[in-house]
């Protein structure tokens, strides 16, 4: 029995060694790759906030950028809500968003964006 326990021991001390030298050899979390977008809110034309965000590269949608800035509402896949200023459908004021002066063909979940674009949303009735 005496001899079996430095036996044991070893063995455990040679488990630890492995663990640890395995440990040590896998790679640690890779960075995320980030885009900077520039997002400016308005509201009639007027500017009220800008801020330039790192948009995950994967995940770069106008919407992604959107929710890291502001708080953001939406519902049935339109935006309602940015920064606590709200649409009013009875008015026909709409958030409407340009992405680098164009208009948006897609939603915003959808919408692609590339780095150093610009963003601009704007509440604002409409025709």
């Amino acid at each position: 029995m005496k001899k079996m326990i430095p036996t044991v021991l070893v063995l455990f001390g040679l488990l630890a060694l492995l663990a640890g030298c395995t440990a040590a050899s896998q790679p640690k979390h890779a960075a995320v790759a980030t885009i900077s977008v520039t997002y400016e809110l308005r509201k009639n034309n007027q500017a009220f906030a800008k801020k330039t965000i790192q948009v995950p590269k994967n995940n770069a949608v106008v919407l992604t950028g959107l929710k890291k800035g502001w708080s953001v509402k939406a519902a049935n896949g339109f935006i309602t809500s940015i920064a606590g200023k709200s649409q009013n459908t009875a008015k026909k004021v709409y958030w409407l968003y340009t992405v680098n002066g164009k208009m948006a063909s897609k939603g915003a979940s959808q919408q692609k964006v590339q780095a150093k674009d610009k963003v601009v949303f704007n509440l604002a009735p409409t025709k």
